[in-house]
């Protein structure tokens, strides 16, 4: 396993480009199920976890079709086609690496009439059961058994799905994984689907319009009420998969921590106004030089020389997501005051609180709510990464501190940010890999 080590203190200036969203890609890659014509997808990032769906798929009976890029990169453009559709198995040795691999589920169920995909398990940051996704898809008439930790799920007689009214709201607000499982195979459904409280994040948008691309009849994405009108078969279709927008905000964040000064092009600014709005109120400015399209604008991210302290509350989108928490609060421990961070969203995503205090943070968890009092300065001190988000906010604070500081275990951040050391070099960092043991 391999560590950073990060000098801090350096302020960072210069351009970086936003990746293409692996929140996004993941289900649009298994939506390639769907069809047994070729699709493409283009600004696929190159993460741990696109590698592990692209073995999946191939276990699938979806291979890809064209080369990987240099030094055999798996992101780019990918080209799948789903050719064997006798295989419906989807293993624990993969999925266990990768909670999206759920994904499947409902475009082999839609498509092949069965399904067998092994359970998610927990994760650091609390369990996330995938009962509403069962809940959906038994509501368009698959039959679900469990069997050896595998969820086995067949069509009714006749093979095809049959729309319904769906309701998907659960105790923490609706589930991204799940609308987009449900959407899915709502697509090869008989009759109309409506999904109630249906997710409303950009990332349910993209795969709504890849599988309108495709010949989907979707409608009402991005609002609680989706519907689609199912549709005999789908075919082939070209895609770009929208900019990753928990990358932008953590870019904004490392330009504020630093008190540097950035340019981050291909930047979602329209889905990021929650997230704008919390960092104009703690002084860190966005400037969008080119909003012609403001879902691929470029913009300078500025902050003040004295950050203000703020009150963050995480929610389902359009409010702050909660994959910036651990981003915000690592900033907002150099801010003049009290700020106030509380999880709705994951209650238990709280790991990195005792790691950013190894580093001089003054912080107090009560429950879901966590109190930053602001210090003067961080200091270097070896960290450990428990997951994707708390391994960004580390590695902000580490920028940020006086000293040396190692976060280890970042194959956690591997799985959501592709080559950030190799990223923010050029914008005056010092940051390098090295392998966890030296």
């Amino acid at each position: 396993m391999d560590s950073f080590v990060i000098e801090g203190g350096k302020r960072l200036e210069g351009s970086i480009r936003v990746h293409g969203s692996k929140n996004a890609a993941l289900p649009l890659m298994a939506a390639a199920l769907l069809s047994d014509q070729p699709v493409t997808l283009r600004d696929v990032p190159d993460l741990a976890d696109i590698r592990n769906m692209l073995k999946l798929l191939a276990e699938l009976g979806c291979e890809r079709q064209n080369e990987p890029g240099p030094n055999g990169s798996v992101g780019g453009t990918v080209v799948l086609r789903s050719e064997d559709e006798s295989r419906i198995h989807a293993r624990y040795d993969i999925v266990r690496t990768m909670r999206a691999s759920i994904c499947a589920l409902g475009p082999m169920l839609a498509r092949r009439g069965r399904a067998r995909v092994s359970m998610p398990g927990g994760c650091a940051i609390g369990d996330r059961p995938v009962d509403l996704h069962l809940r959906g898809l038994r509501a368009l008439g698959a039959q679900i058994t469990l069997e050896g930790g595998d969820i086995v799920a067949s069509a009714p007689a006749g093979g095809r799905l049959r729309g319904d009214t769906i309701f998907l709201g659960g105790p923490f607000g609706s589930t991204v994984l799940g609308t987009a499982n449900v959407m899915s195979a709502a697509t090869l459904a008989e009759g109309t689907t409506i999904i109630e409280s249906a997710a409303c994040e950009p990332e349910v948008v993209d795969l709504a319009n890849f599988l309108n691309r495709m010949g989907a009849k979707i409608t009402g994405a991005g609002s609680p009420r989706i519907t689609i009108r199912g549709v005999d078969r789908l075919g082939g279709a070209d895609h770009a998969v929208i900019p990753d927008r928990i990358e932008a905000g953590t870019f904004m964040c490392a330009a504020a921590i630093t008190n540097g000064s950035l340019t981050i092009e291909n930047c979602p600014v329209d889905a990021l106004l929650a997230v704008v709005d919390r960092l104009e109120h703690a002084g860190v400015h966005l400037e969008t030089m080119d909003g012609s399209d403001p879902f691929h604008a470029t913009c300078r991210v500025t902050a003040d020389r004295v950050l203000k302290p703020i009150e963050i509350t995480t929610q389902p989108h359009p409010g702050f997501p909660t994959d910036l928490q651990a981003q915000f609060m690592a900033l907002l421990c150099l801010a003049d005051g009290n700020s106030i961070i509380t999880e709705r969203i994951f209650p238990e995503r709280f790991l990195h609180v005792a790691e950013l205090g190894r580093m001089g943070a003054h912080l107090f968890r009560a429950g879901p709510t966590v109190v930053v009092s602001g210090v003067k300065r961080l200091t270097g001190a070896p960290v450990m990464a428990s997951d994707l988000r708390a391994s960004a906010g580390l590695v902000l604070a580490g920028l940020a501190a006086e000293g040396t500081t190692v976060v280890n275990r970042v194959y956690h951040l591997d799985r959501g940010y592709e080559r950030l050391e190799e990223r923010l070099a050029p914008l005056g960092a010092r940051i390098k890999r090295v392998p966890e043991s030296a």
